[in-house]
């Protein structure tokens, strides 16, 4: 009698995993040039074959587009594999000779891969890459519409490492995925690390595990248009990013904040670049189609291209259509359509001056992509620094495609597939996860301040000189070393520089507190305030 699939899954998850640590375990003894020749090849296997995994992933999931697929894969493999090149991740990777403090890489063990629909084969290849230049083992579990693509990626890259040196074993990917299995996954004693892509849901089960979790949260990202923006690249980039592989990504446009005197040159220039404004009724059939009144996005409209969502909705538009706009009026639940919305659909608000659009930015944010990523688009250097400081999220990104520009591909951030929200969205962490993140750092710290001197021989710093005899070193207990060095570092006067002898002692200069304020100015304030009151 066969196993209940639950029950498969579970056992399946406990059998890889053990097989994964031993491999981990041997794998940890590899050199650096070993390590590195690896993630070479699993790389260079994954880019030859990112084109055929983009079909794949399309035809399997029915999301997005297979050529842009392909560039995530290219992405997700020799972008990556170039970025942590020269990251050090075996022995020590840090010296500093003064504090005398060394700072030794060690690998975390078992990584636990989530791996969306949406990203399926560049989400599963990345985690597999940075794992292993981290000297982790990685086992994936794939989202059940995607378990076909997902499997295959990790069969390239698996079949790469174990080629150039890796052990068996050390990269696997379940074939029968299921709640109770990703659950069996995040919980078992031999998983170190969760690294957590997907839904909210998800998201939420990888932290509430019990394990170390790096999880993501939804995008909802606001691009501003600020009045001095070069209006043309500005909608280039948002249309771009809107159309990239159907809006699937996390980190895509999701909101277009319009400054108001540039609206009409805005919109414009979105219609010659083939956008469709729904109007009227329109609006409302198409956020009936892409929500339920509980606000769930619908599964079928995600990734869709803009001309099968708007047959759906019953809009007719131009079969060159490359984003659907909405003009929303508000954000929140009676606005469906400020909601993040995985499609190449756009939501369209104005906003006079950058005050107003900040705060809109801010809704926005808060409502669905809080810590996440924003985008301005503007030649104000004072604007743009006051957008830095003042928005809750962790990428501000200025002048470029939002889509692409997160995960690092046009500027200088991580190139990474995994972006935190940081605490504001519900995460640990606000950088773009990479390899270094997959490590343990100990330290190895030498004394450079002895409580307990070596036998015959007392340092300066645990010496004192009597003041009621000629210069003689005279040992201190080590509660004497403590309570001097207290005593220094409060700016107070050691006893044994007191005035028995003060032509023969060093002038102590008055301790300052705050900017530029003494211990007499202090008492001088308090007396003024004591007077007044009297």
């Amino acid at each position: 009698m066969p196993f209940d699939k639950d029950l498969t899954s579970i056992q399946e998850v406990r059998d890889a995993l053990v097989k994964a640590k031993a491999a981990q375990l041997e794998f940890r003894n590899y050199s650096q040039e070993q390590v590195d020749k690896v993630v070479r090849a699993m790389a260079d296997a994954g880019y030859a074959e990112a084109a055929r995994l983009g079909r794949i992933a399309c035809d399997e999931t029915g999301f997005g587009k297979p050529e842009d697929k392909q560039k995530k894969n290219e992405f997700a493999t020799r972008r990556v594999c170039e970025s942590i090149r020269d990251l050090k991740t075996v022995g020590i990777v840090e010296e500093d000779r003064e504090r005398k403090v060394f700072k030794i890489a060690e690998p975390m063990g078992v990584v636990a891969a989530l791996i969306p629909s949406t990203n399926p084969t560049s989400t599963v290849m990345f985690k597999a890459i940075i794992s292993v230049k981290a000297r982790n083992a990685c086992v994936a579990s794939p989202h059940p519409r995607a378990v076909n693509c997902t499997n295959e990626a990790m069969n390239v890259v698996r079949d790469a490492a174990e080629k150039a040196g890796a052990p068996k074993h050390l990269l696997q990917c379940l074939g029968t995925p299921t709640i109770e299995g990703t659950s069996e996954l995040m919980r078992h004693k031999l998983t170190a690390v969760i690294l957590a892509t997907g839904s909210n849901q998800m998201v939420k089960a990888a932290y509430s595990s019990g394990k170390p979790a790096y999880g993501v949260g939804s995008g909802n990202v606001p691009a501003f248009i600020e009045r001095t923006a070069n209006v043309k690249k500005a909608v280039a980039d948002i249309i771009s990013g809107k159309q990239f592989d159907y809006g699937v990504l996390c980190s895509t446009e999701s909101a277009l904040v319009c400054d108001a005197p540039i609206r009409n040159q805005v919109i414009e220039e979105c219609k010659r670049r083939g956008a469709y404004f729904v109007a009227g009724e329109e609006k409302e059939w198409l956020a009936r189609l892409m929500f339920s009144e509980r606000g769930a996005i619908n599964a079928d409209v995600v990734g869709k291209s803009p001309v099968w969502i708007a047959q759906k909705a019953g809009i007719t538009v131009p079969a060159s259509t490359t984003v659907l706009i909405a003009e929303v009026q508000g954000v929140g639940r009676e606005h469906p359509l400020s909601r993040e919305k995985l499609s190449p659909v756009l939501s369209f608000y104005t906003d006079d001056g950058w005050r107003d659009a900040c705060h809109r930015c801010i809704e926005l944010l808060e409502f669905g992509g809080i810590g996440h990523t924003m985008v301005i688009h503007s030649k104000d250097n004072d604007i743009i620094m006051k957008f830095a400081i003042e928005k809750p999220a962790f990428r501000i990104l200025v002048n470029t495609q939002a889509a692409l520009g997160a995960v690092g591909y046009t500027n200088g951030l991580d190139p990474s597939l995994t972006l935190g929200p940081g605490t504001w969205g519900g995460s640990i962490i606000s950088d773009n996860v990479t390899a270094r993140h997959l490590l343990n750092y100990k330290r190895l710290a030498f004394e450079t301040n002895p409580i307990n001197p070596e036998e015959g021989q007392y340092p300066a710093a645990a010496t004192f000189v009597s003041p009621s005899a000629a210069p003689t070193s005279v040992p201190m207990s080590w509660m004497e070393e403590i309570d001097k060095r207290i005593i220094m570092k409060a700016g107070n006067t050691p006893v044994w520089q007191k005035e028995e002898h003060p032509s023969k002692q060093p002038k102590v200069v008055p301790p300052k507190y705050g900017t530029g304020i003494s211990a007499d100015d202090i008492d001088r304030i308090v007396s003024s305030f004591s007077k007044e009151r009297k």
